[in-house]
């Protein structure tokens, strides 16, 4: 699959280069020229920046695997993950490393996040069967990962007060609202093909729960004022952090385990997890840098309103498309034209609201297939990528059909 979404991206840059050479724009040589070199330093900058990360979450986890509190905390959400991951046997450390990913993403620890993912990928591979292929088990997590729901999406309300929005934190909810249907669409389509049994008692007990839970906080800081709720918001996160670290540690400490040493360990495998990334980041970066450069996602972007204009139906969300289509690709270029939309439409507008919603209701799903499934060296992602594009789709959708419900 990938080498086959690999070749597609190719084959649209080539074909938006040859169309722009005979409309006489040559300078898209030097253009796809450059990004391609920029993507090479960028795969690298990238790979190089999580050595750090890596070796502190790695060696974090480990000492906390050590310390008996990764199982722990797997105890709590292994009922739900043992049915959804039925090829993965009770007690693996895999429940451990995956709910702490979950939790991660939940409260929008990116930094975290990413370092607690490939510990996750890691362990599930442990137990894979075919080194080089994707089991149901990665690909499931895979796609929550690149759909998963962050519940205050606090970066998104900051660029919001600094482009002057009246009350930066009114896209709480239809981003709330988005990214929920993005990781609902994305587990029942992996569900679907992998036919996990989603009626069951557990699974039904575990999502009224998780919808009373979530109803609940939106209540709560529904409350509150804009700048209120990235303070509860940063508090809540950076305190459960720091809360784990210690709770490892001194756990670690009660049942006599070396904890430098064992850190140590940690930290050397992720070190050795970065520079491993850095082929796979480079050959999807590339591929994702000449699309943008040679001007194709501009070519489908003046299509789809063509498409929308010919069937007469309201074009207002269209302006608010780069995001949406940049997104899967490229974090920071999503974030460039949410911040373009914004300045250029206005931040209270119908289309600067709804980039906003984009770039918090779905994530950078090429990025993460190639850090994840690199990370473990797999080639052949099944149905990972399809699975996630689904999710994709149905969160921008869903943010579309939000912002026009909220916002007329």
């Amino acid at each position: 699959m990938l080498n086959r979404v690999w070749l597609a991206f190719f084959s649209a840059s080539l074909l938006a280069i040859l169309l722009r050479l005979g409309q006489g724009d040559t300078s898209v040589l030097s253009t796809a020229v450059e990004g391609l070199f920029a993507s090479a330093k960028l795969a690298a900058e990238i790979a190089l920046g999580l050595i750090g990360v890596l070796a502190l979450w790695m060696g974090l986890m480990r000492v906390g695997e050590k310390a008996g509190m990764v199982a722990m905390l797997a105890r709590v959400t292994e009922p739900l993950l043992a049915r959804l991951m039925p090829d993965v046997p009770r007690g693996h450390p895999a429940f451990g490393s995956v709910t702490m990913n979950l939790t991660a993403n939940l409260l929008g620890l990116d930094n975290a996040a990413t370092p607690l993912g490939l510990k996750a990928m890691n362990d599930l591979q442990s137990i894979n069967p075919l080194k080089d292929t994707a089991s149901n088990a990665q690909i499931l997590f895979l796609v929550l990962n690149t759909s998963s729901v962050t519940l205050v999406p606090v970066t998104v309300f900051l660029y919001r007060a600094q482009q002057g929005a009246a009350s930066p934190a009114d896209v709480f909810l239809p981003i709330l609202l988005a990214t929920s249907a993005s990781t609902l669409a994305g587990l029942l389509a992996v569900a679907l093909v992998q036919r996990l049994p989603l009626l069951s008692t557990v699974v039904l007990g575990y999502a009224a729960l998780g919808i009373g839970s979530l109803s609940a906080l939106v209540f709560f800081l529904g409350t509150l004022a804009a700048d209120e709720i990235a303070r509860v918001s940063g508090v809540m996160g950076n305190g459960v952090l720091l809360a784990l670290i210690f709770v490892f540690v001194l756990g670690a400490s009660i049942r006599k385990v070396a904890i430098y040493d064992e850190f140590i360990e940690g930290a050397k495998e992720g070190f050795g997890q970065a520079i491993k990334l850095i082929p796979f980041l480079l050959a999807m970066l590339l591929a994702i840098g000449l699309l943008r450069s040679s001007g194709a996602l501009d070519y489908l972007l003046s299509a789809i309103a063509g498409l929308v204009s010919l069937f007469g139906l309201d074009t207002r969300f269209v302006d608010a498309m780069p995001t949406a289509l940049m997104k899967p690709f490229s974090g920071s270029g999503a974030r460039a034209m949410m911040l373009e939309t914004m300045a250029h439409q206005g931040v209270d507008s119908f289309a600067g609201r709804l980039a906003a919603v984009l770039q918090g209701s779905t994530e950078t799903t090429f990025y993460v297939l190639a850090v994840y499934f690199g990370a473990v060296g797999i080639k052949y992602s099944r149905h990972a990528v399809g699975c996630a594009l689904t999710a994709d789709v149905a969160g921008i959708l869903a943010a579309i059909g939000v912002c026009y419900w909220f916002y007329g």
